[in-house]
């Protein structure tokens, strides 16, 4: 009897995933406990194991799927083993990402799919997966037309997107396509490329439009002199090495901002509408972008009670195995404030988006040498070249007025300018 693959439940506060890319094709011979498919929770890419040694017989959930724990992802049996249709449980949250959006999906699992009436009413087309019926009813195909690949030559959803494919190439060359599943690669004459919506990506879009619909977002920029971070750094980078840690300048504005945030501990909190709720702990957020595009926030967890040195390991930890992939779900939640060190690609200043349910976050741009007037304790100007660093400070106008704000990121300044 063929063996349910399920999706597996990743803590105890994750119970979904999006299938972000299967590693076994229909047919092919898989090992137990070898990876079979990567699952994406909260920007986290995670690898499910095989529960058992056999043929991958069907693919139940297509890539692009939000599907909810314990549902039923494939069916693991023996070459030749007719594949059973799964039993009742838990279905997708969300349709395949490119699914009309006049067309929502349905939710329910749909039955065995019969040719039309016109048909030889005797020949059915045997196993038709939920996702194939989907797909089928919202394009009105005849799924008698469609020549199938899978195990037994039943009809797959490469099948069916194939099988669209075609049909939109056929199409009059100012006619644009009728659905957004044709295949990223192919320039579609008249319309242009489409270009998939990953995983992260959609998660990213969907949390950015939610912040901005949550919280008015208000944005002040100081500029911060890193004269003294900058001779500190110099003359520590070997004893930080010999300690294991590479000593950037982003554990500066870490421990920055643990004591601005130390300093007013409302910036350190959240909106509800029972009031304002400040965090006993200071976990910061660290915004890193992948080299193959999108973002993703690990956490340092208890900053506040790191030195320089811990939050140096801690950051070459993170944002080194967060560019990987191999953070933990749990590794990106429970962050109470964000930093974005925009300025490595080398933007001057940025107003960031806030990374709900945060207060606020904080933009550094690139640090660059500039001449600044220096003025000295009598009252007399000099002018100087300093390495400078404008810093953004986005927050929510719900929790924060303007002079708090001011006050919070001058903290932060004084706390670069007179390191040590």
């Amino acid at each position: 009897m063929p063996v349910q693959v399920l999706m597996p439940q990743f803590g105890e506060s994750v119970v979904e995933g999006t299938i972000t890319r299967w590693l076994k094709s229909i047919g092919e011979s898989v090992n137990e406990f070898e990876p079979l498919l990567e699952v994406n929770t909260d920007k986290v890419d995670t690898e499910v194991p095989a529960p058992a040694a056999g043929i991958l017989l069907e693919i139940l959930v297509p890539e692009g799927t939000t599907i909810q724990a314990g549902s039923i992802l494939a069916l693991i049996g023996q070459r030749g083993e007719p594949p059973l249709a799964p039993q009742p449980g838990p279905t997708p949250k969300i349709a395949v990402a490119s699914a009309p959006a006049s067309s929502p999906p349905q939710q329910e699992p749909l039955p065995p799919t019969k040719l039309p009436d016109s048909q030889d009413q005797d020949r059915e087309l045997g196993f038709i997966s939920p996702v194939v019926a989907r797909m089928a009813r919202e394009h009105n195909l005849d799924l008698s037309q469609v020549h199938g690949t899978g195990l037994g030559e039943r009809i797959t959803r490469r099948d069916v997107e194939r099988y669209l494919e075609k049909q939109q190439l056929a199409q009059s060359p100012a006619t644009p396509p009728t659905t957004a599943d044709a295949s990223p690669t192919t320039a579609i004459p008249g319309f242009g490329e489409i270009l998939p919506i990953s995983a992260v990506r959609r998660a990213i879009a969907d949390h950015m439009v939610l912040s901005k619909r949550t919280s008015p977002h208000a944005t002040t920029v100081m500029e911060g002199d890193l004269s003294r971070v900058t001779a500190h750094r110099q003359a520590n980078k070997e004893s930080f090495a010999q300690a294991g840690a590479n000593l950037t300048f982003t554990p500066y504005f870490v421990l920055a901002v643990v004591r601005a945030l130390k300093t007013f501990p409302v910036v350190n909190s959240s909106w509800s509408e029972a009031g304002i709720h400040i965090h006993p702990q200071i976990n910061i957020g660290l915004a890193t972008s992948l080299e193959d595009g999108g973002l993703i926030v690990p956490v340092i967890r208890s900053a506040d009670s790191l030195s320089l040195l811990g939050i140096a390991r801690e950051v070459n930890d993170l944002s080194g195995r967060a560019r990987l992939r191999k953070l933990k779900p749990e590794e990106v939640r429970g962050g109470t404030f964000t930093l974005t060190n925009h300025g490595t690609s080398g933007s001057l200043f940025a107003t960031p988006i806030i990374n709900q349910p945060q207060c606020g976050i904080l933009g550094v741009g690139m640090i660059q040498k500039r001449v600044v007037v220096i003025p000295d304790d009598f009252g007399n100007d000099s002018i100087a070249i300093r390495p400078m660093v404008y810093l953004s400070f986005t927050f929510d106008h719900r929790i924060l007025d303007g002079a708090i704000a001011d006050h919070f990121l001058g903290k932060v300044v004084e706390s670069l300018e007179h390191f040590g």
